[in-house]
């Protein structure tokens, strides 16, 4: 039985040419589509799922206030992991410190800047379940003197050769025997390394050991993980017993919850937080446009097969009539239906793999498809039995439900209700369409409206230079005053953060405050900042060499910060404001500058101060219009004189600071191409819809012209039924639409309007691509000689 359905639905495909290949290729175009989101939102939801501790497993968070508003942030200090264990030996099982860091690793004549290295507790590979292909999990990271590697990098070292034992300089003053070999880091995985080193190599040193620091992670596991809540209570007594002191002295109050590791992936990114994280967003917006485009799929399917249903009548009539039951109909169409849809899956995957690189190029990382897992198959199984039954069961119901006399006497129709079902899956079809061009179109403008905003500083031309290693921070003036007396170089600062990286946030005393503390970003720079970075200043002065109290008695601050202790810019020359994490006096504010978008456009402008205070992070060096690969030579030249161990690095401001809107970008970018799918799929379906329609009518065409009716005539009248729907569709997209993209530039704190234009365009835009696809099945129905239409059965 099964191998007659088998053939007879093979048979139908065959003789049923046009109508199969676009149900086809519109099944194998959303099958594509999502798969490749199937492989994206699988790495998202399975992140740090193969730690076997991982359901036990949580990282220590440090909460905090800013003015009012509750903060958490994942960095603690190097006594906390000890501290822990010890006062709660009995709830914790164990705790791994990790602090992720950078540093020059060198072999021979040989080094690289390692930009993921992360230096942790010997038991780190005892909780975390990053598998060792060399060495013992529990004694790799006991000695100072040992370094893990990972496959690649003892690739990239030492080639094929066995790395066991291999020495490796670490900043050129520690030497390092390779322990052990891990495998690379699953894609999977919020922590990302390349090496791993013990943490004792630091734990002497006297930053270290300050409660106050931040500067790693600690990870705990818990003996019983239904102890959290109670754990999490004792915590304000910890933190009072340890942090009691500085917490008064700083007038400032610390607490620690406990996350979940399940739940760190998708974290909000904390500023220092280098660990990756995912937007369930933008998982959420991917998961959308996959049921819809596949949605768009089926209703091709749905439509298509619904009006071939007359073309099969009286084969149904004849089944019936030799004794076929409505059951075995009905299993025969589904059949038919799931014999498209594998067909279709098996085009899909082929197409898969051949977009594959673009999409892993798309979304800024690789993801491979793994044949061996079951997962795989699993979905693709779901996908075939979901489109076979979702998309063949109204049309098998309705093909079962022929009478059969009148299907065998050819009077069979399907009736004003079957018609206006099919407009109605048109018209879904086209909403869905709308709205994912209505959704590119706002984020399209909002990207490029983020690009070109006037952001108060210059940023073109200026080139970073991280103060990353010991070398360049004992050089950093030496390198500085060389710059400055070079005729491309307009200007040099050394600060904390640049725009779009970190600012801190202090505890502030100002004038008139009553010692109430304030919190304010803060930025520690040199007096060349504002030249540097092209600030404005609105009321006083800029910092001066020429005042010799700049340096320990004066700031700057900006605009809102003026507007935040209460003062008009004019008002706040001449306050005292002070730092009471980092001065010991007060410092007088001698200038306020206007307000500049020193962190990404997804938040508004906060309260800065600008102090001379020593935290030197980052060279800026601005460039003067010219020859950039020349002035580039120079810094270089420059940095190889001061610096002789570490490779030269730099980066553009403007690149930077823009890097901070990728994912936005790639969001555009898939959203456009999945728009188009959509549109296209959806338009596949409406050019079969038109080319039925004109079939049935061609008698009916023909006697039009014979009367007299013009070719334009023709075309409204085959045109028009199938155009209904899809500006129905238009007007009902534009509502959903403005609701879903107003929702998403609340993520933006500065962002366009959706003007009226938009919709306009989205509808346009789909009712042209409408029109041109049903018009040209119309005008070919319209220019076929009448004689011919009157002779066609």
């Amino acid at each position: 039985m099964f191998k007659a359905y088998l053939k007879t639905g093979w048979r139908t495909i065959r003789k049923n040419k046009v109508f199969s290949v676009i149900n086809i290729l519109g099944l194998t175009f959303g099958i594509a589509c999502c798969m490749m989101i199937f492989l994206f939102l699988l790495n998202e939801f399975s992140a740090d799922n193969f730690h076997k501790n991982g359901k036990n497993m949580y990282r220590v968070m440090r909460g905090f206030e800013v003015n009012g508003d509750k903060r958490w942030a994942p960095y603690l200090s190097g006594p906390y992991g000890p501290a822990l264990l010890n006062d709660f030996s009995s709830q914790l099982k164990t705790a791994v410190r990790v602090r992720t860091t950078s540093g020059l690793i060198s072999i021979d004549d040989k080094g690289y800047n390692e930009k993921k290295l992360v230096m942790a507790d010997d038991n780190f590979f005892d909780l975390f379940s990053f598998p060792l292909t060399k060495g013992n999990a529990a004694s790799v990271l006991k000695e100072p003197g040992s370094i893990v590697l990972t496959e690649k990098t003892a690739k990239k070292y030492f080639g094929d050769e066995d790395p066991i034992g291999k020495i490796v300089q670490f900043n050129k003053r520690l030497a390092l025997k390779v322990t052990g070999v891990a495998k690379d880091v699953p894609l999977n995985s919020h922590l990302n390394f390349d090496m791993v080193l013990p943490i004792s190599i630091v734990s002497k040193e006297d930053w270290f050991n300050v409660w106050i620091n931040n500067n790693q992670f600690v990870y705990v596991q818990l003996n019983n993980p239904a102890e959290k809540a109670a754990l999490e209570k004792q915590f304000p007594a910890f933190m009072e017993k340890y942090m009691g002191a500085d917490m008064k002295r700083f007038g400032t109050k610390f607490d620690l919850r406990l996350n979940p590791l399940e739940d760190i992936y998708f974290e909000a990114p904390n500023a220092f937080d280098d660990v990756r994280h995912g937007d369930k967003k933008v998982v959420y917006v991917f998961l959308s446009i996959a049921v819809l485009i596949l949605l768009v799929a089926c209703i091709n399917f749905t439509n298509l097969s619904t009006v071939r249903a007359i073309e099969r009548s009286r084969e149904v009539g004849v089944r019936k009539v030799l004794g076929a039951l409505r059951f075995d109909l009905v299993r025969q169409f589904i059949g038919e239906s799931v014999l498209l849809a594998t067909i279709s899956c098996l085009l899909a995957i082929g197409l898969v793999e051949l977009l594959m690189p673009w999409y892993n190029q798309l979304l800024g990382y690789s993801l491979t498809v793994s044949w061996n897992s079951p997962v795989i198959y699993a979905f693709l199984a779901g996908v075939i039995l979901l489109v076979g039954l979702l998309a063949g069961s109204y049309p098998a119901i309705v093909l079962s439900a022929f009478s059969p006399v009148q299907a065998l006497k050819g009077k069979l129709r399907l009736g004003k209700g079957g018609a206006f079902f099919r407009q109605g899956l048109v018209v879904v079809q086209f909403s869905i369409s709308v709205f994912l061009i209505i959704g590119t179109i706002v984020i399209v403008n909002q990207m490029r409206f983020v690009k070109s905003k006037e952001l108060g500083f210059d940023k073109e031309h200026i080139v970073l230079v991280p103060v990353s290693n010991d070398e360049i921070y004992n050089h950093r003036w030496a390198f500085k005053n060389e710059l400055t007396q070079n005729r491309q170089i307009a200007a040099v600062s050394i600060m904390s953060g640049a725009p779009g990286g970190f600012h801190d946030i202090h505890n502030f005393e100002v004038e008139g405050g009553n010692d109430q503390i304030i919190k304010l970003r803060t930025e520690f720079a040199d007096f060349e900042l504002v030249p540097t970075l092209g600030l404005k200043v609105i009321a006083g002065r800029n910092l001066s060499a020429q005042f010799p109290t700049d340096t320990a008695g004066s700031v700057l601050i900006n605009r809102k910060a003026a507007t935040t202790l209460g003062f008009t810019p004019e008002q706040a020359i001449g306050k005292w404001i002070k730092n009471t994490i980092r001065d010991e006096s007060r410092r007088r504010i001698v200038g306020v500058i206007e307000d500049y978008n020193f962190r990404s456009l997804k938040e508004e402008v906060e309260p800065l101060v600008i102090s001379p205070n020593e935290d030197n992070r980052v060279i800026a060096i601005r460039l003067k219009p010219g020859d950039v690969p020349e002035a580039l030579a120079a810094i270089k030249a420059e940095y190889s004189k001061q610096v002789s161990v570490y490779p030269f690095e730099y980066d553009f401001l403007d690149q930077q600071f823009d890097a901070s809107y990728k994912t936005d970008e790639r969001q555009q970018s898939l959203l456009t191409v999945f728009s188009g799918l959509a549109i296209f799929i959806a338009c596949l379906g409406l050019f079969g819809l038109a080319s039925f329609a004109a079939a049935k009518r061609t008698k009916e065409v023909g006697v039009r012209k014979v009367l007299g009716s013009s070719v334009t005539g023709i075309i409204v009248l085959l045109s028009k039924d199938l155009l209904k729907p899809v500006l129905l569709a238009i007007l009902i997209a534009f509502p959903i639409g403005y609701y879903a993209m107003h929702n998403w530039l609340q993520t933006f704190a500065y962002r366009i309007d959706i003007q009226w234009w938009i919709f306009v365009l989205a509808g346009l835009l789909a009712a042209s691509i409408a029109l041109l696809t049903v018009g040209f099945q119309a005008l070919k129905a319209a220019l076929v000689n009448p004689v011919k239409s009157l002779r066609a059965e």
